[in-house]
């Protein structure tokens, strides 16, 4: 009798039947059980992805797998092939040469399975943490069409660039939000311990404090009595809110929504989506690909439900015979030169081409309008760390300065 299939863990999250997103982990033996038991509990699963086993062993190496090692690993594949290596050889060269433990033994394990007869879209399926399906689809259309190699080369183009959109739009956030928690440390520090050495120096004046020095000492008396207060709702707040964004459709809904409207960063963020748009569209194109079937991974990378909506919705039309750059204006979301340059490509058979050229110019204007903004805040931050520490300052030394004026 055949022994059992041993059951993995498998993460997943989807919605409830009152619109709620939930996720939780499921053991079964396959993702198809486990997405029927998902939906036995009344549960829609969206996502469901293996979870990766423990790594054995694993040298003294870092464990952690990055977008970035995924990256290298592609175009370091790719260029093995390009020089005649075998695939089954590029993966023992590639794997045994890596640092990254965790790395090693995920393209060990890939270089066994395919060893074993499965091709490299199968195995490359066994490990959906580390590789999405617009990965393995575009790897496998490689496969089918022969031209691995060079599918290789472009989903690492792809993933290079992509990695440093993605970078470029943490900095522009980073920034600000790093001073605002610098500003609150600090804050914190001379209300809790430097205030209060003043207001013990102001009991022997015997006279009204003004009106800003008062009220200083008494938020730094509110600070020292009840810190442990203020400090536990200020993390709460902000872990509840990640949560309630990670767990709420609609939460996360309204956020994708409302930056798009925000003033400067609204900006940054629709050019990124529009990059990513083409990009990802140029790629699949690029694969061979059929249109229909890669607006659902366009959609996917886009990384805004707006632009998501609005791609599904695009792919619908474009499956009822409609043109793609009408069906783009239709939406209202791309500027009139990205339309264009669609129209262009539809009528020349050159669509990837231009998708590129697109994707490069958003990608350009990412990068200037980060530097744009990083430029702007660097003064208004400066500007609002000196009222706000100046002002604390200005307070704390208003009565020393109306003792002197009185002497």
């Amino acid at each position: 009798m055949a022994e059992a299939k041993k059951a993995d863990m498998y993460a997943w999250e989807g919605v409830d039947k009152s619109g709620k997103r939930v996720k939780g982990e499921t053991s079964g033996q396959s993702e198809a059980l486990v997405k029927a038991a998902v939906r036995r509990q009344g549960i829609n699963p969206l996502k469901i992805k293996k979870k990766s086993k423990p790594l054995l062993g694993g040298g003294g190496g870092k464990t952690k797998i990055t977008p970035k090692d995924i990256t290298i690993f592609s175009r370091q594949l790719a260029t093995m092939m390009s020089s005649g290596v075998p695939l089954v050889q590029a993966f023992e060269i590639v794997g045994r040469g890596h640092e990254n433990a965790g790395m090693q033994e995920l393209i060990l394990n890939i270089k066994a399975d395919v060893e074993a007869g499965n091709n490299l879209t199968e195995a490359l399926k066994k490990h959906p943490l580390r590789f999405n399906d617009l990965y393995c689809n575009l790897v496998e259309a490689g496969e089918h069409a022969g031209i691995l190699e060079s599918i290789l080369h472009k989903l690492a183009t792809y993933m290079e660039k992509t990695e440093a959109l993605k970078s470029k739009i943490k900095s522009a956030l980073f920034y600000p939000a790093a001073v605002v928690v610098a500003a609150v440390i600090v804050v914190s520090i001379l209300m809790i311990f430097v205030i209060p050495q003043f207001s013990e120096l102001f009991e022997n004046f015997g006279a009204d404090l003004p009106a800003l020095t008062q009220f200083l000492v008494d938020t730094s008396n509110l600070f020292v009595a009840y810190w442990y207060i203020i400090f536990g709702v200020m993390g709460l707040t902000v872990f509840g809110l990640m949560e309630l964004k990670q767990r709420s459709v609609a939460i996360q809904n309204f956020l994708d929504r409302a930056i798009l409207k925000a003033p400067v960063i609204g900006e940054i963020m629709e050019k990124a989506a529009i990059a990513r748009f083409a990009r990802t569209l140029e790629t699949m194109f690029a694969a061979g690909t059929p249109l229909v079937e890669a607006m659902t991974s366009v959609a996917g990378a886009c990384g805004n439900v707006v632009f998501y909506d609005a791609t599904m919705k695009m792919r619908d039309e474009v499956a009822t015979g409609s043109q793609l750059q009408a069906v783009m204006r239709d939406t209202g979301l791309f500027p009139n030169m990205v339309v264009q340059m669609v129209a262009i490509g539809e009528e020349s058979g050159a669509i990837d081409t231009m998708l590129g050229k697109v994707a490069d110019w958003y990608e350009q204007e990412v990068d200037d309008a980060v530097e744009g903004l990083t430029s702007l805040l660097e003064p208004a931050i400066m500007a609002f760390l000196g009222v706000v520490i100046g002002g604390i300052v200005i307070g704390m030394y208003l009565p020393i300065f109306k003792m002197g004026a009185v002497v």
